[in-house]
């Protein structure tokens, strides 16, 4: 037996009646508080996508003050990340470098070597690759990800390292 309409906001048809009841007064609330620079209209849409996302362990009757409390939450990070922006602005940036300028110029030459490497690798490579050389991931927590085995994941990233080692030599 399943649960009626009104107890379950996973139901389309509820969760269309909770966006056209709260989203005007949610983007009103945000606008007013926090205005319109932070984009109040965005944080409203991830308040309603993160309902979505935990529809079942939201009730109904917690719905409101579910989406007002998860968008506010939005705004104040995006308030800090610009806090964040603003102080790295401050500080005055290194203008000069101890590097001779033929070594910088062949930092970006290679530079622009290896982005035409990576971006030769298999979509599967690339990805696996960037994952965990840019973003940091572990082995394990990339195939959780992509939805494969770790020793894919090996695969992938050692087959894109053989072959950048290979083409970043060629050039």
């Amino acid at each position: 037996m399943s649960k009626p309409l009104q107890d379950n906001i996973c139901e389309s048809q509820l969760f269309e009646r909770l966006y056209k009841k709260h989203a005007k007064n949610l983007h009103d609330f945000l606008y007013y508080k926090f205005g319109a620079y932070l984009n109040p209209q965005d944080k409203v849409q991830e308040a309603f996508i993160k309902l979505w996302q935990n529809c079942g362990k939201v009730a109904p009757p917690k719905a409101k003050s579910y989406l007002f409390t998860t968008a506010n939450n939005l705004m104040l990070n995006a308030v800090a990340h610009q806090k964040v922006i603003l102080k790295y602005r401050k500080n005055p940036q290194k203008q000069s470098t101890n590097e001779n300028p033929e070594f910088v110029l062949q930092e970006k030459e290679y530079h622009q070597k290896l982005q035409k490497a990576i971006s030769n690798l298999t979509e599967a490579q690339r990805v696996a690759f960037l994952m965990n050389r840019v973003e940091g991931k572990r082995f394990k927590e990339i195939a959780t990800l992509l939805g494969i085995s770790v020793k894919a994941v090996e695969k992938r990233i050692y087959g894109a390292l053989k072959t950048l080692r290979t083409e970043i030599a060629e050039l």
